[in-house]
């Protein structure tokens, strides 16, 4: 699974993370400890954070004149993993040539630093989904760190069915406003859905038919290596994405893309009689980022506090859960599997369709890849990302799912700078 994962430019930090001649910042990505810093010309470095003299750190390393400079014996290298200086040797001049730093490629786009950490002479090209492709001025990027693997981290956002209970156990349909997608959610606790195999990974569509004939659906995708797209906003308007990027094996950096401009986007806080309900609270609390390997973007909640469980707000009925934000539930339960599942444990029923079908379709693309040097989805032809977008819509009660989809993409409002970048076949 590692090697598909290195197939894919992977979303590391957000580009305000570095400044220029700025400290160096540790950085976990698929079990590797590596180093990013910006040098004096602003262009970011990624690479093994040990020095390829003698192993030490090069996080202790003096980021000055367009290089980061071993303080153990003073080797510099640049952006690239070329050796700049060899102060401690007599012909270093001559020598420096022989030592490369392990470097991976970087890049900057819509407020985020992009790795590669593939083969360095077959890079592919940047992900073209609508969210990595908006200016970053009309970007919105959030980071939330979860303590267990990967793959059960995403499966949450994925799982149509646990979001009537763990999320809104505690409302009703009457709660809502009409055309709110949530309240799809809270009417049918057991939804109906069809699932399908995209060109860009995995979809669902969870139906219900309406009071007034009309039929109600709620799309949601996976994409290739590890985004989603949530169903609870307007499809038409609805530009948003989360990454679930593993850092190691037990551990997960959740980036969220978003953009601002979005007309009429869900905000998150469903509103009765003019007040939030309980239990939606948009934003993360964060512990102060520390430099250690796993000190960054940590929630305040967390398995050391129960994630500050209100117990009488769930005797009440007020927060089904207790606890106070969906992000959060979500961060509760998956954590509380433990740092990885044991699926030999789970009892898979007809509302885990979309998990099971996203697990096969990995795991296969794995295989491939492994056996046959097959490339996953979206490596080579990243323009498959572009029609892959998630919400809520109506149609009439006959038709067809995939079908109104299609029509519905067709009308979706754009991000126009991504909508003119996006050349089919790039």
């Amino acid at each position: 699974m590692g090697d598909l994962m290195r197939r894919y430019w992977l979303p590391a930090l957000a580009s305000s993370e570095l400044q220029a001649d700025g400290d160096p910042v540790r950085l976990l990505l698929l079990g590797e400890k590596l180093i990013a810093f910006r040098d004096s010309q602003g262009r970011v470095g990624v690479m093994d954070h040990r020095c390829p003299h003698r192993c030490a750190s090069l996080f202790f390393g003096r980021n000055e004149a367009d290089g980061l400079r071993c303080v153990y014996h003073g080797w510099k290298f640049d952006v690239e993993g070329n050796c700049l200086d060899m102060p401690n040797v007599q012909n270093g001049a001559a020598m420096k040539a022989r030592v490369h730093a392990k470097a991976y490629k970087a890049a900057e786009r819509s407020g985020l630093v992009w790795v590669y950490m593939g083969p360095q002479d077959d890079v592919p090209p940047l992900p073209r989904m609508e969210a990595a492709l908006i200016p970053e001025g009309e970007v919105s990027v959030r980071f939330v760190q979860r303590a267990c693997n990967w793959l059960q981290a995403l499966e949450g956002d994925i799982d149509t069915s646990h979001f009537g209970f763990l999320h809104a156990g505690h409302a009703q349909p009457e709660d809502f406003q009409d055309d709110h997608p949530m309240r799809h959610t809270v009417t049918n606790r057991a939804p109906e859905y069809h699932v399908a195999d995209t060109p860009w990974g995995t979809s669902y569509g969870a139906y219900r038919l309406e009071g007034d004939g009309r039929m109600s659906w709620r799309v949601a995708n996976f994409m290739f290596p590890f985004w989603t797209q949530a169903p609870n906003s307007d499809f038409l308007t609805n530009v948003a994405v989360r990454g679930w990027v593993p850092m190691d094996d037990e551990h997960t950096m959740v980036v969220m893309l978003s953009w601002k401009k979005s007309p009429g986007a869900y905000t998150g806080m469903p509103l009765k009689n003019g007040q939030p309900i309980p239990g939606f609270a948009p934003a993360v609390d964060y512990l102060p980022n520390t430099t250690d390997w796993h000190g960054r973007w940590r929630p305040r909640a967390r398995a050391g506090n129960d994630y500050e469980i209100d117990r009488d707000a769930q005797r009440r009925n007020e927060i089904y859960t207790g606890i106070r934000m969906v992000f959060m539930q979500d961060q509760a339960v998956t954590e509380s599997m433990g740092p990885i599942t044991d699926h030999a444990f789970e009892h898979l029923v007809p509302s885990d369709q979309m998990v099971v079908r996203t697990r096969r379709r990995v795991l296969k693309a794995a295989q491939a890849l492994r056996e046959q040097g097959t490339l996953p989805p979206g490596v080579r032809d990243p323009q498959v990302m572009w029609d892959a977008r998630s919400g809520s819509f109506h149609t009439p009660a006959a038709a067809d799912w995939q079908q109104a989809y299609r029509e519905q993409l067709q009308a979706a409002i754009r991000v126009p700078t991504a909508e003119r970048e996006h050349v089919p076949g790039a």
